[in-house]
């Protein structure tokens, strides 16, 4: 973050819950800037250089999944959608597309900038280039070294429960996709070969987690993918 106040842009068609918007996140400690259409949107992104972006898909003059992809031609600023589609189907494309995480209208005011706040971190982690350790409560995970230990044990991984978690670890607080994770972990054959995470999932939940039926870091995203959580 660049500020004590963190800069977002709110695009978003409807006027009242632009002003709700801007309300709330003042109050959150945001600096909040505004845009109406799609276009207007990506010049604010442009102009105002933002930390985090709060997105409506349903603009006037384009759609949301499209201005996504348009923004992630040149800028990696976390996006954080707020929409009334809630089918799986459009959460994914807006994910695949570059969103960071997806909040389902009605929403709750205390969620939202919690996701926001997630996303920040997010950036911030991933612009530390010179990070190697990742911790998440007792886990930490060593990439330089490969070593991943938990409450200051090692932890021994196989070669494809260490590649998923690094991907994981890499995009904390992100919600990426079963495809995603798929194309990453194991190739582009395997994109629809979902069976293979959930089991690796569930070993890497036995591993890691204090409790792996009520995990903390080790989030499902349902019928959408996982979110590694890097919270205590």
């Amino acid at each position: 973050m660049t500020s004590e106040r963190p800069v977002v842009v709110v695009i978003e068609d409807e006027p009242q819950i632009r002003r709700f918007l801007r309300t709330s996140l003042d109050a959150h400690e945001f600096t909040v800037h505004e845009a109406e259409t799609g276009k207007q949107g990506l010049v604010e992104c442009a102009t105002r250089r933002p930390e985090v972006v709060v997105l409506d898909l349903g603009l006037p003059d384009m759609d949301g999944v499209e201005l996504i992809r348009k923004l992630r031609e040149w800028s990696e600023v976390p996006v954080v959608v707020l929409s009334a589609r809630s089918q799986e189907a459009d959460k994914i494309a807006a994910l695949e597309a570059g969103a960071d995480d997806y909040v389902v209208k009605p929403f709750g005011m205390g969620e939202l900038v919690a996701r926001l706040r997630v996303a920040l971190r997010h950036s911030a982690a991933t612009g530390e280039d010179a990070q190697s350790v990742f911790r998440a409560g007792e886990l930490e995970v060593d990439l330089l070294n490969r070593r991943v230990r938990r409450a200051g044990a090692d932890v021994h991984l196989t070669p494809t429960e260490y590649r998923l978690l690094v991907v994981l670890v890499k995009h904390p607080g992100k919600v990426l996709t079963q495809r995603f994770l798929l194309k990453e972990v194991w190739g582009p054959g395997y994109a629809e070969s979902a069976h293979y995470l959930r089991i690796y999932m569930a070993n890497l939940r036995k591993k890691l987690e204090a409790d792996p039926a009520q995990p903390r870091h080790l989030l499902t995203e349902t019928g959408v993918g996982y979110r590694f959580d890097a919270g205590a």
